[in-house]
């Protein structure tokens, strides 16, 4: 009875894996996204509106337009990612500074520079996949924790 209950599972969790994997790792075939070194997913881009601006960010930093900042749900705050433009192959390098995006189906929120050089000023979303950026992190401006021992 044990082992039919040990194979079970098993095969349960086999059946379950495979419904999870990626279509072409279903069928056989590479998926050359994440194939390639650093790939973190893929999905789509947004970013913050002019409403934001000088608003703190979950990291404690205010948003600035102007610096090449973004959100992401799990990536740790410091994270150097680089987004790629799928519609037309242009990319750049943000720091995560904040948590975000809270819509199904959006990856990440740029700052208003980082959509430029994006090009999705227009369009307000686009395409993207995120890259690591190769093993950097940035550092935030973190205060030091203090003793309270007396």
């Amino acid at each position: 009875m044990r082992r039919l209950f040990v194979a079970a599972t098993v095969g349960w969790g086999l059946w379950v894996s495979a419904g999870c994997a990626s279509r072409s790792a279903r069928e056989g075939g590479v998926d050359s996204a994440s194939s390639t070194k650093g790939y973190l997913e893929e999905g789509l881009a947004s970013y913050y509106g002019a409403k934001y601006n000088g608003r703190p960010t979950a990291s404690g930093e205010k948003l600035d337009p102007k610096k090449l900042t973004a959100a992401h749900r799990t990536l740790p705050f410091g994270t150097c990612l680089r987004v790629v433009n799928m519609e037309n192959g242009r990319s750049v390098e943000v720091r995560v500074n904040d948590r975000g995006p809270f819509v199904e189906g959006r990856v990440v929120d740029v700052s208003q520079v980082g959509a430029e050089r994006l090009d999705l000023l227009k369009k307000g979303l686009a395409r993207v996949r995120l890259y690591r950026c190769d093993a950097r992190t940035s550092s935030l401006s973190v205060v030091p924790f203090e003793s309270r021992a007396g």
